[in-house]
């Protein structure tokens, strides 16, 4: 008969799940040793990719793990055993290791496929919670995935050992990245289109406003026309520039406040009167996250870009950053 709301213990079985599922993972730390090595050096030495294949739930925690492998260094793909008896066989070449997934060790359509991948020379990692199981004894390494007991009440439904199985594949991924000395920047290429990528990837040059668009007066610039450039530039400053364009100072809105508060008559002044001189300036191959640290160290808001002469060829406010989803 169905509830219509939570039984009275649903907490404290919710609770005794977490407690089943960790003291699962954990117990799979106790127990790794050489096998886990085994299996490392099998995939690193592996000149083609991994396969990952699995049937129901241990299947949808191989699509996980491929996916972890792939994002981390390790070109890796799920395949289905059950359509690899149907043509999807063809994916798996005999420079490739195929992980399978097998909780009971005994699934039939991973057991199918077995005797195929071995004959065309694949390597075998299998990952059960049975180290007499026939995938096991099958299998160039085995690791060991089982787990004392199910987090369902009932000891059946796949709960602790699809958790441990997870975990073990996050355990192989992690350790091939460091292995492969697998960095951020390379995350990120992987990553293009998440906050990560974008923090990353971006680059000054990538935001910063250049050509027409960018705001720049000569030291003797009338004050007048200094506010008329920054208006026009739209991003709060304007560069000073000598007659190579080598950046000499910044005349920026505060500026321009604190000379109104500061003299009776603005008419008289120049830019060369009021701006900051000595700006601190960013190169455009930097990272825009370069330019986010500098200006939040400076309690600043702008930036020239220059290039190793000190030339501008550009400039970028904290706006543009925000709008580049860099913060």
């Amino acid at each position: 008969m169905s509830q219509t709301r939570p039984s009275a213990n649903a907490l404290d079985l919710a609770r005794q799940v977490m407690r089943i599922e960790a003291d699962a993972v954990l117990g799979l730390a106790a127990r790794i040793g050489d096998e886990f090595l085994q299996a490392l050096r099998l995939i690193l030495n592996c000149p083609g990719r991994v396969i990952v294949s699995g049937m129901g739930k241990s299947g949808h925690v191989g699509r996980k793990i491929a996916s972890t492998f792939a994002s981390t260094g390790t070109p890796a793909y799920f395949v289905h055993p059950a359509e690899a008896s149907h043509g999807d066989l063809g994916m798996i070449t005999r420079d490739d290791v195929l992980i399978a997934i097998s909780n009971s060790g005994e699934s039939g359509e991973l057991l199918t496929i077995v005797p195929i991948i071995k004959r065309q020379g694949a390597r075998l990692i299998s990952m059960t919670g049975n180290p007499q199981s026939s995938l096991a004894v099958e299998a160039d390494v085995h690791l060991d995935a089982a787990v004392a007991q199910e987090a369902c009440p009932l000891n059946l439904a796949p709960t602790a050992s699809t958790t441990a199985a997870l975990a073990l594949g996050d355990a192989l991924a992690v350790a091939l990245l460091d292995s492969r000395g697998f960095g951020a920047e390379d995350f990120a290429r992987s990553h293009p289109g998440g906050s990560l990528g974008r923090r990353l990837l971006t680059h000054v040059r990538d935001v910063m406003h250049s050509g027409p668009d960018l705001p720049e007066v000569s030291p003797a610039t009338s004050l007048h026309d200094a506010i008329l450039e920054i208006t026009r530039g739209g991003i709060g400053m304007t560069a000073v520039v000598d007659p190579l364009r080598r950046v000499i100072g910044i005349v920026t809105d505060g500026d321009l406040r604190r000379a109104f508060a500061r003299s009776p008559d603005l008419r008289t002044l120049s830019a060369a009167d009021i701006m900051g001189r000595n700006p601190r300036s960013i190169a455009a191959d930097r990272l825009a996250v370069e330019a986010v640290a500098m200006m939040e160290e400076h309690k600043i808001n702008q930036l020239p870009v220059v290039d190793a002469s000190g030339i501008l060829i550009g400039a970028l406010n904290m706006h543009d950053l925000f709008r580049a989803k860099v913060i």
